[in-house]
């Protein structure tokens, strides 16, 4: 039995069937690994969405910021013409309500404590420890799932608050941590998120740091995330980065995990460039 976990699909779907079978990966006996971002400017969303939800336990996916705003648009909350162009083919599925229920129900975070590694789709708030991070990211999935998740799915969007304090109020907290786990790449020296940039670590303005260079809570942990395709592959001894930018036409990248670190990696290359 291995552990595998591979970047950002975002629709990629051929090239996510083809790096399966570069790894050898068997769902009878084998867990799959997402780092989210299932959908969104591919070529095959909805495939994609289909055969993830189909591999049962063996495929472990946490939600990404896309997989969100897929959830938005299917509420009404969001048009097509807001990021979401490709996605018609999902919202037209006859098991359009089914997908979804299953997506709603994906984690933000998923921690293993045996194996020793955290799953997230950008990464953890450098403020929070561990505990803290699934205390909060629980909150959320719980409403998720609930009857109040168009409130929650409506109440997302925005850059504020970029501070985490215990005095937010429940939206505020809501839309913070979903930040947090799902688009964060830069933070400041006290640890405030910026939301705004988007290119490599030596792109950022001057005394913004990668999330992952400050100092934390959670030092220890080894976080496995993606969303960051400026970032590139990144693998060290505390944090694993694995959107290779498969949507821009570079690949989709694969490793597997052991206890004493990543053992082996893959990659298969892209020929779908989003436009």
């Amino acid at each position: 039995m291995a552990v595998f976990a591979i970047g950002d699909i975002q629709g990629c779907y051929q090239e996510f069937r083809s790096l399966l079978r570069k790894m050898k990966f068997r769902d009878d006996c084998d867990t799959l690994w997402i780092t989210g971002d299932l959908v969104n400017r591919g070529h095959d969303s909805l495939s994609t969405l289909r055969y993830v939800s189909a591999m049962g336990p063996s495929a472990i996916t946490v939600l990404g910021n896309h997989d969100l705003h897929l959830l938005a648009m299917t509420a009404g909350l969001r048009s097509a013409d807001k990021g979401g162009a490709k996605l018609g083919k999902v919202l037209k599925a006859k098991d359009c309500d089914v997908l979804m229920d299953w997506l709603r129900r994906r984690p933000l975070i998923h921690h293993d404590e045996q194996l020793g590694y955290t799953l997230v789709h950008a990464g953890l708030s450098p403020v929070w420890t561990i505990k803290k991070a699934l205390k909060q990211a629980g909150k959320v999935e719980k409403v998720l799932t609930s009857d109040k998740i168009d409130r929650l799915l409506k109440k997302m969007y925005g850059n504020s608050p970029n501070q985490w304090s215990a005095e937010l109020g429940k939206t505020d907290r809501w839309r913070y941590t979903i930040n947090a786990c799902t688009r964060m790449r830069f933070c400041y020296p006290d640890g405030s998120l910026d939301l705004e940039q988007k290119g490599p670590p030596e792109a950022g303005e001057s005394g913004l740091k990668p999330w992952f260079d400050l100092p934390r809570p959670h030092e220890g942990l080894r976080i496995v995330f993606g969303h960051w395709s400026a970032l590139g592959v990144l693998i060290r001894p505390d944090v694993i980065g694995l959107d290779s930018g498969c949507v821009w036409g570079r690949s989709l990248t694969g490793v597997r995990l052991e206890p004493e670190g990543v053992v082996q990696r893959w990659s298969a290359s892209c020929a779908a460039v989003s436009s």
